[in-house]
């Protein structure tokens, strides 16, 4: 995702043996992202899809090793906090990472997505040094509760990224608090799934890798919540209960600013022959409309590609390049002396297209996505 020295981001959490949530899925989405991950193992679980059997928590003076074993040689550009364990860690943390001059995520873990608790009353007293010390505090509402409420957590200069995934209602809103009366929200549909194990876990790992890539707080929180939206959609349905995501399908022109070379649609004259011939290629058909001639296809590195029925074949070759500061782009592009036939505007299938047109006539899509490329509602 990064060109030149990984950011180095050092996960204080627990571990998780089924793979969907704690250091395991931080790891995943650490690395998915571009970054270098570092663990400072907290505690031990014996857990699956279906609960937590047994837990073993690290001695403290264990988990402070690692952490100052990982400070002194390596470095460190972000720090995520997870699951701490108890009491006398969550405060041996605060102490280490007192020093430390970087970007620091805490993600409040108290109870785990099947039911276990992971934290008791002393250690969540203790977590209040944890929220001093960080950049932002990313609780679920039940954990908003344990810890006070918004109100009180605000007016104690906490920024807090509350996570709406525990409320009812087909839309999930996160909204950033920095201050008392400065806030923004984020609003998506809710993705009906069972495998939302570490989606916590997630958003928070790659919020802190964003920041310690060097991204502002807004934008990184973006990408990560769209990262935790795709790995949502990419799920492999393991297990009998709540599932581990698919971090490793997130594909990288998601991730990306851009500018991303990642869609093709070109013309054609026979719709089945064409259709035909792109799956014998071996290419995922996921877009099938015959009546308005329109097939889209995917690659198994999450490329598209699409073809458009017409007589006129040449006229509907297009590139389209995704960037996620589109309008920005567009602005830099005019201010240049490109002349754009479309400027930004918000289509119908979902996209924000920008179009011009390249020295040879070739028709230049720029346009912004998200989630929507590879997962339009239409999809198959």
């Amino acid at each position: 995702m990064t060109t030149g020295r990984p950011a180095r981001i050092l996960i204080i959490a627990g571990s998780d043996s089924g793979g969907g949530a704690g250091i395991q899925a931080d790891i995943k989405t650490v690395t998915m992202l571009g970054g270098h991950a570092m663990t400072a193992v907290t505690a031990i679980t014996a857990q699956n899809t279906l609960g937590v059997d047994a837990v073993h928590m690290i001695p403290t003076q264990m988990v402070i090793d690692q952490i100052s074993a990982v400070v002194s040689d390596i470095g460190v550009d972000a720090v995520k906090i997870g699951m701490i364990g108890n009491a006398d860690t969550a405060n041996a943390v605060a102490d280490s990472l007192a020093a430390l001059y970087c970007p620091i995520i805490f993600d409040p873990v108290m109870v785990a997505t099947s039911g276990a608790v992971l934290a008791d009353a002393d250690t969540i007293a203790a977590f209040e040094r944890l929220m001093r010390l960080a950049t932002l505090t990313t609780p679920n509402l039940p954990e908003l509760d344990a810890l006070g409420g918004k109100d009180a957590l605000l007016a104690r200069g906490f920024p807090l990224l509350i996570k709406g995934g525990h409320a009812d209602g087909d839309n999930i809103i996160d909204t950033l608090h920095l201050t008392p009366g400065q806030s923004e929200s984020w609003s998506d549909a809710r993705i009906q799934t069972q495998s939302t194990h570490g989606t916590g876990c997630t958003l928070a790992s790659a919020i802190a890798t964003g920041l310690g890539q060097g991204m502002e707080l807004v934008p990184a929180i973006a990408r990560a919540r769209l990262f935790v939206r795709l790995a949502l959609r990419d799920a492999p349905g393991f297990g009998q209960g709540h599932g581990p995501m698919g971090h490793q399908l997130v594909r990288e022109d998601a991730m990306v600013a851009g500018p991303s070379l990642n869609h093709v649609t070109v013309g054609c004259r026979d719709y089945a022959a064409s259709v035909n011939f792109y799956k014998s290629l071996g290419l995922d058909l996921i877009v099938d409309s015959p009546s308005s001639g329109y097939a889209r296809f995917e690659a198994p590195n999450g490329v598209t590609f699409s073809i458009h029925l017409s007589e006129n074949v040449a006229s509907l070759t297009i590139v389209y390049f995704e960037s996620k500061r589109l309008d920005a782009w567009v602005t830099e592009l005019a201010s240049q002396g490109f002349a754009f036939e479309q400027l930004p505007q918000d289509e119908s299938w979902g996209w924000r297209e920008a179009r011009l047109l390249d020295p040879a006539g070739n028709i230049v899509c720029l346009y912004k996505a998200g989630e929507n490329r590879r997962y339009p509602d239409w999809r198959i």
